[in-house]
């Protein structure tokens, strides 16, 4: 069982920057891929990014890539996401997730096991 806590959420401008964390429970953190997604008001959850167990793989959502990054760090099972040059269309609540299952970098929810409560993130225009 694995137990994600998110933070770094909160109103921001355009423009402007946020760094997300998600820590997680248990000693096996470096044996899940890890990925971040997000869900505005009335839309589906959508794919943000996601990394491999070493963090030797990455993969991002056409929306986000060279704005966006993410990283972890497996000795303080914490997963990040760097949010730059911020967007309103970039706002929603963002949730961590971690698969296990060893299929490899998953773009998709449905693979994803454990899920964060989520933190609000709010870009003004």
């Amino acid at each position: 069982q694995v137990q994600l806590v998110e933070s770094g959420g909160g109103l921001v401008q355009a423009g402007g920057s946020l760094r997300l964390s998600c820590t997680a429970s248990g000693r096996t953190f470096s044996s899940y891929v890890m990925g971040w997604f997000r869900q505005a008001p009335g839309k589906d959850r959508d794919f943000v990014a996601a990394i491999s167990w070493l963090g030797t793989t990455t993969y991002y959502a056409d929306s986000v890539k060279g704005r966006f990054t993410i990283s972890r760090d497996n000795a303080k099972n914490t997963v990040y996401l760097q949010m730059n040059s911020l967007k309103p269309e970039d706002t929603g609540v963002y949730y961590c997730a971690a698969d296990g299952s060893r299929r490899g970098v998953q773009v998709r929810a449905d693979p994803y096991e454990y899920w964060g409560q989520g933190t609000q993130v709010t870009v003004s225009s």
